[in-house]
């Protein structure tokens, strides 16, 4: 187990449903408020739909808990039944027996649990999972259980939660009463880069991570966002076998390799044959985790790096003595190094602005992922500027050589303000920013009002902009240490 080797109370990335691992992005944060204002006002009727792996039951889960202590609650998911099934199951919930089956009784049992938990003040809130997989008819005993109501309130508050085949039923003309029904209606959309980092950072703080040393890289992260899609359940999969293939393999810190490795481990395709899941990482992923390909004698596993150690210990070993000889006996040489002169230059930078720039700012499947901030010109006031090749150095490179200064904004992250002052977050973009402020260390902690220094760039949404005058390995001034 990998908790005592990362420090780590309890298991970050697990798969049941605690609600203290809820971590709220823009769309679970607007439907966990919706479905509790639902049911304190008392609308009778409420939906929740997303995608498989979104977190539907932890959000749930957490509506439940909201209500503990005001509100009779009965969750039910099991949802491939019929009408009487499907009573039988709910009353069963309550504590209620229903051998005899009868449908007038179940109802009568039922009214009679509705009245006196709205005599005594508290609410009955049904929640119903996977509700996808539920027949129309028993779609139709759900919407007559809105029935049950008094002069001035519905004794009974109803939450249909699904995937979206549910929005499919929905919309049949012979449900049409049922969706009239349904006055608030949430959905989960998937993370983008930004959620995904702040994701695993929730759940890494929940489990007792002490962000002393970054667990994963930038790299990884921006891996991890890729390939998982944004979907939470892909992200607990991907990091939990990150961290138990980073324990075995002694590495504190989880990089792009064993992120590589992991999805190579996870795609169910590579077993017939047909391994396609890092495939869509670009050409650059692809040549690099060749070797993740199925082979005849079975993928790499992690049993075989036990046999390569050995084998690579040998052979260190039967190198060294020629190796230290001929070390020993080499001429020394000494390379002097002959300065360039500097010269005065103006670079006038002209901006080719993008449209459409994609959710996912980690995106490497993009074939603009390492593409130039924008057009830029060199005019040189006096002397001779070197010739240049346009093979040799990348835009970000030209454009840098006057680092400007901006001041963090309240609750910004460094990823956010990349992609704000560039359009995008690439490795070379944050490379240049961490070049530029050797004291950052975690790049999701930032303090507002904190000076940083960023790349020069045609693109300015907002912050200080002033030059800084020194190259980029000199030291921060005072004022720019955090």
């Amino acid at each position: 187990m990998f908790l005592d080797y990362y420090n780590l109370r309890e298991e970050p990335f697990g798969v049941t449903p605690d609600p203290r691992y809820l971590y709220l992005s823009l769309t679970h944060r607007e439907a966990l408020a919706s479905l509790i204002y639902g049911v304190t006002v008392g609308r009778g009727f409420m939906a929740l739909i997303a995608k498989p792996g979104m977190g539907k039951t932890t959000l749930l889960f957490q509506v439940l808990e909201h209500f503990e202590q005001s509100a009779r609650t009965v969750f039910l998911f099991q949802t491939q039944s019929t009408p009487r099934d499907f009573l039988r199951s709910l009353l069963a919930d309550l504590g209620i027996e229903s051998d005899d089956g009868d449908l007038v009784r179940m109802h009568s049992k039922l009214n009679d649990v509705l009245l006196r938990e709205s005599h005594s003040g508290r609410r009955f809130v049904l929640v119903i999972d996977e509700a996808q997989n539920l027949d129309d008819s028993v779609l139709e005993v759900i919407r007559m259980l809105s029935n049950f109501e008094t002069s001035h309130d519905k004794l009974m508050q109803i939450i249909l939660a699904g995937q979206p085949q549910l929005a499919d039923k929905l919309r049949s003309p012979n449900l049409v009463q049922l969706r009239q029904r349904i006055s608030v209606l949430g959905h989960l959309e998937p993370f983008d880069a930004v959620e995904t980092n702040l994701y695993i950072d929730h759940r890494l703080c929940i489990a007792g991570h002490d962000f002393a040393a970054p667990l994963f890289t930038r790299r990884s992260r921006a891996l991890i966002a890729t390939a998982s899609e944004g979907i939470p359940r892909n992200i607990n999969n991907i990091c939990f076998n990150a961290l138990s293939l980073g324990c075995a393999l002694k590495q504190k810190t989880i990089d792009r390799d064993v992120i590589l490795e992991v999805l190579g481990d996870l795609d169910v395709g590579s077993i017939t044959g047909q391994a396609h899941a890092v495939a869509k990482f670009g050409t650059d992923t692809q040549h690099k985790t060749a070797h993740l390909a199925p082979r005849e004698k079975g993928r790499r596993t992690l049993h075989d790096w036990i046999p390569r150690f050995a084998a690579v210990g040998v052979l260190l070993a039967a190198l060294s003595g020629p190796l230290v000889d001929a070390v020993r006996d080499a001429p020394q040489t000494r390379v002097s190094e002959n300065p360039m002169p500097a010269e005065s230059a103006s670079i006038g930078l002209t901006s080719t602005p993008t449209s459409g720039a994609p959710r996912n700012a980690f995106d490497s499947r993009s074939p603009s992922a390492s593409a130039s901030v924008g057009a830029v010109s060199i005019h040189t006031t006096h002397g001779t500027a070197p010739p240049s090749d346009a093979n040799s150095s990348s835009p970000l490179e030209r454009t840098s050589s006057m680092p400007r200064v901006i001041r963090v904004k309240p609750y910004e992250t460094l990823y956010r303000i990349c992609a704000d002052n560039f359009g995008r977050c690439s490795t070379e973009i944050m490379d240049k920013i961490f070049e530029l402020n050797p004291w950052l260390t975690n790049p999701d902690v930032l303090r507002p009002g904190q000076e940083l220094r960023i790349p020069a760039t045609p693109q300015v949404t907002g912050g200080v902009d002033r030059p800084v005058e020194h190259s980029f390995n000199a030291p921060p001034t005072e004022a720019e240490k955090p």
